[in-house]
């Protein structure tokens, strides 16, 4: 196995009427085949937008990662919308995230409903069975805001994920 990223990559997830209308993929990458760094990934109503200080990592997180979570299967995927930001990431495993890069903020509250620790064999991700680990802890609530606006919904899926170590059978 060829370790492709070390890191940490809370999420958030917000419905309204059981439809999904945003999935937001904060990454803190210590270490990764594209560098080091932190971004934001937003889903948001058929639009996809990669926030960052580094752009390549950005779309990378974007294109090799958050497009193929379960999260967003069966949405439209448009090329990312590679926004030039520093990120501000305050993650605390005791009480939750807040996250904010240019216009987007997003917000997991906790305390943790629960700590595991997860391993999941065959992540497929663009057809490649990934190893992924990680500590992964459920959070009750959180909020996504772009241009200032709260995005319109309940928060079905908000967790930390921590301790994350994604690894391909070779060198991709």
């Amino acid at each position: 196995m060829s370790i492709r990223l070390i890191g940490a990559n809370p999420g958030l997830t917000v419905s309204d009427g059981g439809r999904r209308v945003a999935f937001a993929s904060v990454w803190r990458t210590d270490w990764s085949q594209a560098g080091s760094g932190r971004a934001v990934v937003l889903w948001h109503e058929g639009h996809t937008r990669a926030l960052g200080p580094d752009p390549a990592l950005a779309r990378w997180l974007a294109e090799e990662f958050t497009r193929h979570f379960p999260e967003v299967a069966g949405l439209p995927w448009p090329e990312p919308e590679v926004t030039v930001t520093p990120v501000d990431m305050e993650l605390d495993l005791t009480v939750g995230l807040r996250a904010s890069a240019a216009d987007v903020t997003v917000t997991i509250d906790g305390p943790p409903l629960d700590r595991r620790s997860c391993r999941v064999e065959d992540f497929n991700l663009g057809g490649v069975p990934h190893l992924l680990t990680n500590v992964y802890m459920p959070c009750p609530a959180g909020t996504l805001a772009v241009g200032g606006v709260p995005v319109v919904g309940d928060t079905t899926h908000a967790f930390l994920a921590d301790a994350e170590v994604w690894s391909s059978p070779a060198s991709r």
